[in-house]
């Protein structure tokens, strides 16, 4: 039996999925899911042209997004308005956080 390896960029092709797929991320709560889901975005959007839309170079780009990266809250701005995505804020349910 062959297996491929799993990529969530490989099923990233449409708005709905990728907004479905981020909303999810920001559940998580964790910054560094959510980083590695702009970098999952990213590459299934394409890299170049990603970092043209946000006004960095690629390695910039590729750098921000790797495993363990810390990026300013402006890169993570930026990189996300060139990807068309926007945080949405809303209460936690009564007692949960």
């Amino acid at each position: 039996m062959k297996f491929t390896k799993f990529d969530i960029a490989d099923y990233l092709d449409n708005e709905d999925a990728i907004a479905a797929y981020f909303s999810a991320v920001m559940e998580e709560s964790d910054p560094d899911l959510l980083v590695a889901a702009l970098g999952d975005i990213a590459r299934a959007r394409g890299m170049a042209k990603l970092a043209e839309d946000a006004g960095l170079n690629r390695e910039s780009l590729y750098k921000a997004l790797r495993p363990g990266a810390k990026p300013r809250f402006d890169t993570v701005f930026r990189i996300m308005k060139a990807l068309n995505i926007k945080m949405q804020a809303s209460a936690f349910a009564s007692g949960a956080q």
